[in-house]
């Protein structure tokens, strides 16, 4: 059975400003970019983009200043 990683909600809260809305826009941005094929900037990157979003942003390498300017820099395609 492959080990799993704990995901800490208290540092992802920490790391969106305090906002569960916040979180979930950041994940959720980030989770698309990745299925979309950009790079995971982890060393050891999992199967599902919503779990590798999530800890890149508990790892402190998604920001919500860098997300923000990532999605006024990609246009929404509707």
């Amino acid at each position: 059975m492959a080990k799993t990683h704990h995901i800490s909600r208290e540092r992802l809260l920490g790391a969106s400003g305090g906002s569960a809305y916040t979180l979930t826009i950041l994940a959720a941005k980030r989770a698309m970019q990745l299925a979309d094929g950009e790079k995971p900037l982890l060393d050891k990157p999992g199967e599902k983009v919503l779990e590798n979003a999530l800890r890149e942003i508990e790892a402190g390498k998604i920001a919500i200043a860098a997300a923000v300017q990532r999605a006024a820099e990609t246009p929404d395609s509707e």
